[in-house]
């Protein structure tokens, strides 16, 4: 199949690419700068959407990078940088003479409100009580198309742990030096997804036509800890990790509102994803950060 990815020259975009070629798709990125394999923003705005059979959208800016203050302005490129792609993907599928066949947007369980006791599948309700749970609610409604000739699926991620970027790659350092231990408290659930899976599913997604609506992409080992993910990464690596992250340092790295992403988390299970016939290969932690890790 034609598969155009937005945003797909990231950590995300750049393993999807990987897999969709593996198995014979033909992929197109839309990114800001041209290239051989790309179309740009502006171009697919002036000249609307070239012919494909999937589209699929991965554009936004990195939330939590440390080297930018969550001030007004990066707020509002982090919305932006979701909200903008996702309606000119929208408007341009809608406007097309030949519409794709499906059309994916990844979003992430940031919908679903931070909870020491709640479990939450594809249809519990959230997205209204903060600016990341009303994001991924704005996000998914400029996602949504008229009509039904195009397969319609959100995917929305947990932590997405892979070799070379990543919540990983900002890790790796303090944990090989035997630094590493659980953000805060560690109570709070850590859901996570290793990059193959979430690939896995999108593949999946794309591929099989009785998929719509939400599927959360997380592992089915939805009770992890932040504690328990701390631990399991340091016996990766064969390192210590017990020296805990206090909160206050990270809401002075990271701003009080955002770092609430990292302090509080949400137990998140992927019933649908499940029940469409996705197979996991990584369902187990351990097995997930060797491989990543090695």
């Amino acid at each position: 199949m034609r598969v155009l990815v937005g945003g797909g020259t990231g950590f995300i975009g750049t393993a999807l690419t990987q897999l969709l070629k593996a198995r014979g798709h033909e992929v197109t990125w839309v990114s800001r700068q041209p290239g051989p394999g790309r179309t740009t923003w502006s171009e697919l705005s002036r000249s609307g959407l070239p012919l494909c059979d999937v589209v699929i959208n991965l554009a936004g800016e990195n939330v939590l990078n440390p080297r930018r203050r969550w001030n007004e302005a990066f707020q509002k490129e982090v919305l932006t940088s979701r909200l903008d792609t996702t309606h000119l993907l929208a408007k341009a599928i809608t406007k097309a003479e030949h519409p794709p066949r499906a059309w994916i947007l990844v979003t992430g369980v940031a919908y679903y409100k931070p909870s020491p006791t709640e479990e939450y599948d594809e249809d519990s309700p959230g997205g209204n009580f903060d600016f990341f749970s009303n994001l991924v609610t704005k996000w998914e409604e400029a996602a949504r198309l008229p009509g039904e000739s195009t397969r319609q699926v959100v995917v929305r991620s947990g932590v997405v742990l892979g070799r070379g970027g990543g919540a990983i790659g900002q890790m790796l350092l303090p944990f090989r030096l035997g630094l590493g231990g659980p953000i805060g408290s560690g109570h709070q659930f850590f859901p996570w997804i290793h990059i193959g899976d979430l690939a896995g599913i999108l593949i999946h997604a794309l591929e099989a036509n009785h998929v719509q609506g939400v599927l959360n992409g997380v592992a089915p080992a939805s009770t992890t800890t932040n504690a328990e993910f701390a631990q399991a990464l340091g016996a990766a690596l064969g390192r210590p990790a017990f020296i805990p992250v206090p909160s206050i340092v990270v809401q002075a790295v990271f701003g009080r509102e955002r770092a609430t992403m990292l302090l509080e988390g949400q137990k998140v299970v992927p019933r649908r994803t499940l029940a469409t016939g996705y197979q996991y290969s990584f369902p187990e932690l351990g097995a997930a950060l060797k491989d990543i890790v090695a």
